[in-house]
């Protein structure tokens, strides 16, 4: 089996920060609002804003996080190694591959186009159990 790399998308990141300062800021807003605060617009604007910083300022960093799927491990970013016999569940959650291992350690394969082939192809390379 050829090593499968795993590369953050630039849009998906994009797309994903977008998502989360609109519904953050529509959360904000209407928090504000229930508690009675006149200038509940302001939480839109914060959302947006401290959303928008920290998506810009972490964007270098979190785009060069690549996971490489090879014959025994899946190795990610500083170092880590996560054994293919030691995985329990494979799933998506939003842009993101979740593995989880037997022990409870769970690890994101962050801002993926296409997050169900990168599951796939995990699940693929899984060792067979006999039972």
């Amino acid at each position: 089996m050829p090593e499968r790399r795993f590369t953050p998308d630039r849009a998906t990141y994009i797309r994903a920060h977008v998502l989360l300062a609109v519904v953050g800021g529509i959360a904000a807003t209407v928090v504000l609002y229930a508690i009675g605060n006149p200038h509940g617009w302001v939480g839109i604007v914060a959302a947006i804003l401290g959303i928008g910083l920290r998506g810009a300022y972490l964007k270098s960093e979190e785009l060069g996080h690549v996971w490489t799927l090879t014959e025994t491990d899946i190795e990610g970013p500083g170092g880590q190694r996560i054994p293919l016999a030691s995985i329990e569940k494979v799933r998506v959650i939003g842009s993101a591959a979740q593995v989880i291992t037997h022990d409870g350690h769970k690890h994101l394969i962050k801002f993926l186009a296409e997050p169900a082939a990168a599951k796939a192809a995990i699940q693929a390379a899984l060792p067979r159990r006999a039972g």
